[in-house]
């Protein structure tokens, strides 16, 4: 079966180890940023990236001024999140649960691209932008059709030139109070992008499910996460007193460096890639 991933270079010199301890067994899997990176999204917390003023839950729901402002920022990052595609690390990842490899894949990305390269059994730690959750009654809604209406809402905006990336990660809105913003549909209540603010926490039910996966796994591999929210860092531990070999691919320095088995200072599509080759040779 032909997945469009091109036959990559492995050069790192504890590739063969990593895959060593990789071959026949089951595979969970947790990815950050640097998985997505290739796709053209930013990782916020790589080396060289910019300082961030992440928005809080209690702002959020403190100030609709603060919604506003968020929303803009969000819509700005929806489009960019809407028009890339999955990269052949990604498509390695669902070629690796396709043959067998994989149990499942843990992100901590709200991206989607996981789910968009046929991944059938993905976890999303921190949520997804693709959907709308309405804090009052719980409904949830695509978000395309929330970004139709905010169009709709601001038809003197053009939200295309109206909302720029400012340096430091936030965006510039020309005139952030004239913004109308969606509301729920079915109760009037505010809507929130259907992911994990800064100040917030993982839901315990999203939790479990993907301390779940690692428990019935025998490797766990690690892709593309600096792991330093604290929600990458409980699945190590987990791993880790579970006596699971941990493998860690990624550029930089990472929390998770003194519990690895193997560290593979690389980027995660290549070395994803090469992981699908060498289990299958």
């Amino acid at each position: 079966m032909s997945t469009g991933i091109e036959a990559p270079v492995a050069a790192e010199p504890r590739l063969a180890e990593a895959i060593e301890l990789l071959r026949d067994t089951r595979i969970a899997v947790l990815t950050g940023a640097g998985v997505s990176t290739d796709s053209g999204i930013p990782d916020y917390r790589g080396e060289g990236a910019p300082v961030r003023t992440p928005m809080t839950v209690q702002s959020f729901l403190a100030s609709e001024r603060a919604r506003k402002r968020y929303w803009a920022g969000s819509h700005l990052g929806w489009r960019n999140f809407a028009s890339a595609a999955p990269n052949r690390g990604h498509l390695a990842l669902a070629e690796l649960e396709a043959r067998g490899h994989v149990n499942g894949v843990i992100t901590q990305n709200v991206d989607g691209l996981h789910r968009r390269a046929g991944n059938q059994h993905v976890i999303e730690l921190h949520g997804s932008m693709d959907r709308v959750l309405c804090l009052t009654c719980g409904q949830r809604f695509a978000r395309q059709a929330i970004a139709a209406r905010l169009e709709t809402l601001n038809p003197e905006i053009d939200l295309e030139t109206a909302i720029r990336p400012a340096p430091d990660g936030d965006v510039e809105v020309d005139d952030v109070d004239a913004m109308v913003i969606p509301s729920c549909t079915v109760c009037g209540g505010i809507l929130k992008p259907d992911v994990v603010f800064f100040g917030e926490f993982v839901p315990a039910d999203v939790f479990q499910a993907a301390a779940s996966l690692v428990q019935g796994a025998d490797v766990l591999l690690v892709a593309g996460s600096s792991l330093v929210v604290n929600s990458g860092m409980r699945l190590i531990e987990q791993a880790r007193r579970k006596r699971l070999p941990i493998i860690v691919v990624n550029r930089g320095v990472t929390k998770g460096d003194v519990r690895a088995a193997v560290k593979i200072e690389a980027g995660a599509s290549e070395t994803l890639a090469a992981i699908v080759t060498a289990l299958d040779s």
